[in-house]
């Protein structure tokens, strides 16, 4: 897949994902966390299956597959979505938003770490330009107090796990499938989730009954398309460009998340969060190296033509 279509689709997933935030919001405040959680994980799965089946990749994996499988499913899936789940119970969506726009830092950090990559001036542009946006995003809204709460915290945990899971998946990619990994890391995810929630929350299915019709849609939307196809897509890219220019375009999510509030919540976008998107935007134009790629384009087709 070539470059611009690729980013294109990252941008799609990113304003997905930040609706998402505002849906997860919805259902985990209505419906048991845990229990909601396993079946929107379970849901994803389901979403994926048909491809496998198709494709026939099922297989039996090596231990060292297995085990980064596992760790994938214990940081991407497990840690990742129940601690975003009870986090975003006691924290806005705009924090909430806000707090997983660290991301791509964190990403970066543990690439350079795990993964050997080496940052370049463009990419470390990219990172404070795209940071400086969300930080932006926070102070924009001067009538909303800023503080800092147990589930901003929790939120804090879910960007240090989707960073280890994003590495744990670029190495893993290197024999695997895309498709195989998000779906098999998903099942694992759920059966670990399910048990969970019946420790946790022994009458969680009895309770699902108080769900609404709009939950339930939504409940649908969030596990079939932002949970199953959108992580298949950015786990391609990872694949594709790496787990650093991937992540730079999660700095996008808040901005979305913000744009939803207005257009489901009523809620009002500030001039300064205008502003914040705009340093977003240069920050994955930065990071991503789409000028580089640009100014490789224009030179050579300057050569040709001389």
């Amino acid at each position: 897949m070539k470059r611009p279509l690729l980013y294109s689709l990252l941008v799609i997933v990113m304003m997905i994902w930040g609706f998402n935030i505002i849906a997860i919001k919805i259902i985990v405040s209505t419906l048991p966390t845990i229990t909601i959680t396993a079946l929107r994980v379970f849901m994803a799965f389901l979403a994926l299956l048909p491809i496998l089946y198709y494709k026939k990749l099922f297989r039996i994996l090596s231990k060292k597959e297995m085990a980064y499988v596992l760790g994938i499913a214990l940081t991407g899936v497990l840690g990742h979505q129940v601690f975003m789940s009870v986090g975003l119970n006691y924290t806005t969506a705009t924090n909430g938003g806000v707090i997983l726009g660290t991301v791509p830092i964190a990403t970066s950090v543990a690439a350079i770490l795990f993964l050997g990559d080496k940052l370049t001036i463009s990419r470390v542009l990219g990172l404070l330009f795209g940071f400086s946006g969300v930080t932006f995003i926070m102070f924009a809204n001067a009538s909303v107090p800023i503080g800092f709460s147990i589930g901003d915290l929790y939120m804090c945990i879910v960007v240090v796990l989707q960073a280890l899971s994003f590495v744990l998946i670029k190495r893993l990619s290197e024999s695997v499938e895309v498709i195989y990994i998000t779906g098999i890391t998903q099942l694992f995810g759920f059966g670990m989730l399910l048990s969970l929630s019946i420790v946790i929350e022994p009458n969680g299915i009895s309770l699902l009954k108080y769900g609404s019709t709009t939950v339930w849609l939504l409940f649908l939307g969030s596990g079939l398309i932002a949970t199953g196809l959108g992580h298949l897509l950015y786990n391609y890219a990872i694949q594709q460009v790496g787990a650093s220019k991937s992540a730079l375009f999660l700095n996008l999510s808040p901005f979305f998340a913000i744009l939803g509030s207005a257009l489901f919540l009523g809620e009002p976008i500030f001039a300064g969060q205008w502003i914040a998107f705009g340093l977003i935007v240069i920050g994955v134009i930065l990071g991503a190296g789409m000028l580089e790629q640009i100014n490789i384009r224009s030179l050579r087709m300057i050569l040709k033509k001389q």
